[in-house]
Formats: C-alpha cells, structure tokens, sequence
C-alpha cells in the first residue's frame, strides 16, 4: 500500500511545473555543459533555509555573473572581483569568494566539476568516499586566513557523518534525467543515490514509518534510502518527489 501510495506522488509531482519554485531552476537556465554544472553546485550549497529567499541570492549572483558562470569562473581574479553582498546566514562574501577562486583553479587545470567527482568517484565506487574526495580537493586548496567558519557550512565535511542533503540534491539534479532532473553525468547509476535528507523528509518519512532513527544525518540517510530501495532498486531516489508531495497534500 505504501508503495502504490508512494509511486503516485511521486509521477504527480515530478513534473516541469517542479521546476519553477526549486533551486533546480538554475540548472535548467543554461545549456553549455561547463554552465550547468558550475551553475547547479554554486546552486546547490547556498540551498538551505527560506526557499524564497535563497533563490533571490542565487538570482542576484547569477546576475552579476552575467548569466555567464563558466566564462566568469574562468576569467575569475581574486583582487579584482566584483563580488559583494553574496553573504548568506552562516558565510560572508569571502568564504564564497574562495570557493569561486577553487572553481577557477579546478577549471583552469583544464578540469571540471565532472572530472573532480568521476575521479572521486573512481577511487572506491562509493558515493560518500566520492563526496569526501571532493570536499577534501576544496580544502587542501582553501586560504584559511581568508574565510570565516561559513566556507565549512557551505562545504561541510563529509566525515562528520552529516545527512549532506545538498550535495545529494545536487548528484540528483545531474544524475537522474527527467523533465526535472537533467541527467548530464552518466558514471553513477541511480540506484546508488541517496535520498536528500533535511528536517521535512525526515519528519514525513517518520511519518510514514519508513525511518525509524531520531537522528537527522548519515545512518538516516541510509536507514531511509534503503527502505526506499526496496519500492525501486532502480531509482530509489524518485521518492524524494513524493515525500515532498505527500507533505504538500497532507499539509507536513
């Protein structure tokens, strides 16, 4: 009964209208490869907090990068920036003026976004030693001297065993393709995702009995992916769209 309840949302909701009130927005404004996937990791971690507000900060970011994010990425100088008033909750305009100077450093090795999480993701096939490999590149590259305890909050460290619900969004948004997801990485399987985990999915899911832990992080993330693998071991993570819904419609 769960499942048929659970697959319904999930087609009645994943739809392009989807698209419109979620950060999934900015990677479906780009059609170069190098723009969407800068556009949706940049996306990605400032999406936390009032939806409504995290997205005008994103438009007004993407505003001064022309609408351009890999030309500006690339042409990116770390004196002469045209950066301000990008500070968000927990980080100011430094910390993510270091990560745009990361960005720049990864794309100038005539590297990528893809490249940096396929090799990650090469080393042991496992998605959260991938996430780690990542953060660790940002880390090992970041002047300490430069950012506030807010860099770590937009980049949070894998190894304290956090849900990562924002970069599991964002390997959603690039790995599953559908008319909300876009699916431009191609060396993940679905079945390997994990579930988005914040406070809302947690509570629903709970809800629902498909989470038995109180906590809100790694363990739970995969106590519910596991339980959701067991409705579709293909594409387990399509029941991110229904739990939203169910939480729409049951007023969650």
């Amino acid at each position: 009964m769960i499942k048929t309840l659970l697959d319904d949302y999930a087609k009645r909701y994943e739809t392009v209208d989807f698209v419109k009130d979620d950060p999934v927005q900015f990677v479906h404004k780009f059609s170069g490869k190098n723009d969407i996937e800068i556009a949706g990791f940049i996306a990605s971690v400032f999406a936390y907090g009032k939806r409504e507000v995290f997205i005008s900060k994103l438009n007004y970011i993407f505003e001064i990068m022309n609408n351009e994010p890999f030309n500006y990425i690339k042409a990116f100088d770390f004196k002469d920036n045209n950066i301000k008033n990008c500070g968000y909750r927990f980080s100011k305009d430094c910390d993510f003026i270091e990560i745009l100077r990361i960005l720049h450093i990864l794309y100038s090795e005539k590297e990528s976004l893809e490249s940096l999480f396929k090799y990650s993701y090469s080393q042991t096939q496992n998605i959260w030693d991938m996430f780690q490999g990542v953060v660790d590149y940002f880390y090992s590259r970041v002047d300490e001297n430069k950012v506030t305890q807010g860099f770590y909050h937009l980049l949070p460290n894998p190894a304290k065993k956090s849900a990562l619900k924002r970069m599991n969004m964002l390997l959603r948004w690039f790995v599953r393709k559908s008319c909300v997801d876009i699916g431009i990485w191609n060396f993940i399987p679905k079945s390997e995702l994990l579930i988005p985990l914040d406070t809302h999915v947690a509570k629903i899911s709970r809800k629902l009995e498909l989470l038995k832990r109180n906590d809100n992080a790694y363990n739970s993330v995969i106590e519910l992916t596991n339980n959701l693998k067991s409705f579709d071991p293909v594409d387990p993570v399509k029941y991110d769209f229904a739990l939203f819904g169910y939480g729409v419609n049951n007023k969650i």
